[in-house]
């Protein structure tokens, strides 16, 4: 072998090996992308995430429909004997993003982060869920009734709509691949406690998540906690 080959041959043995991105515990070892875990939620692809609240390892998870799909940021040993924290978020447009002050929906992600951040082990789950489910075309039409005096209720029942039309056995199949069957919720909302209850994820703890209430959200917060059951102080 000449002198030339040998020395190319060297150094590709030099090179180094590319760093395996870190994934949680329950869905560690030879799981790939699109990956399908024993519950029917397909894991397609997970990455390191940095932001000013943590280091956390997003997921992004599809299931067998179309609208079944969700990121889940995560945090520490979610599946060990410590229940995580964690949140069940309705993604929000006009509030995540767009900094509506009609809801306190990026206040709540905000805080939720804030906490998760802090605590030993936690999750985020980011749904598709615009509108309490009715779609985010659908939630600018409820808007539009609101603008005209309908509480967000009225609004979305007027639509041919429930008042809350989201689901949560998705999200139990999610929390369940990464090994979160106890958790501690971060959630206003009893519904949310109950159906994930019934699809088999044990809430030890329900967490308030009520950030400080704006004059502009005040009334949106009240039709909550009277009309929905959400549970809310000071209003």
């Amino acid at each position: 072998m000449s002198r030339k080959k040998s020395a190319h041959n060297s150094n590709l043995r030099k090179q180094p090996h590319r760093q395996a991105v870190p994934r949680a515990n329950a869905i560690s070892g030879n799981h790939h992308k699109h990956s399908v875990t024993p519950n029917g939620a397909h894991l397609i692809a997970h990455a390191n995430l940095p932001t000013r609240y943590g280091r956390f390892t997003i997921y992004g998870f599809r299931g067998r429909s179309p609208r079944e799909e969700a990121v889940a940021l995560v945090r520490g040993n979610v599946s060990g004997s410590a229940a995580p924290l964690v949140r069940v978020h309705s993604q929000c447009l006009t509030g995540d993003v767009l900094t509506s002050q009609r809801c306190d929906c990026r206040a709540q992600l905000e805080l939720s982060l804030k906490k998760i951040g802090r605590a030993p082990s936690g999750i985020l789950l980011y749904l598709p869920q615009e509108g309490r489910g009715i779609g985010l075309m659908n939630k600018l039409r409820a808007y539009e009734l609101q603008d005209g005096g309908m509480d967000t209720v009225e609004a979305n029942v007027s639509l041919g709509f429930a008042a809350d039309a989201r689901e949560y056995d998705f999200p139990a199949k999610i929390l369940k691949s990464l090994g979160a069957t106890r958790i501690r919720l971060l959630s206003n909302n009893p519904d949310k406690v109950r159906q994930l209850e019934a699809a088999g994820i044990k809430v030890v703890e329900r967490v308030p998540c009520q950030p400080r209430i704006s004059k502009v959200s005040r009334a949106y917060l009240q039709t909550k906690k009277h009309k929905m059951g959400h549970l809310l102080e000071g209003l």
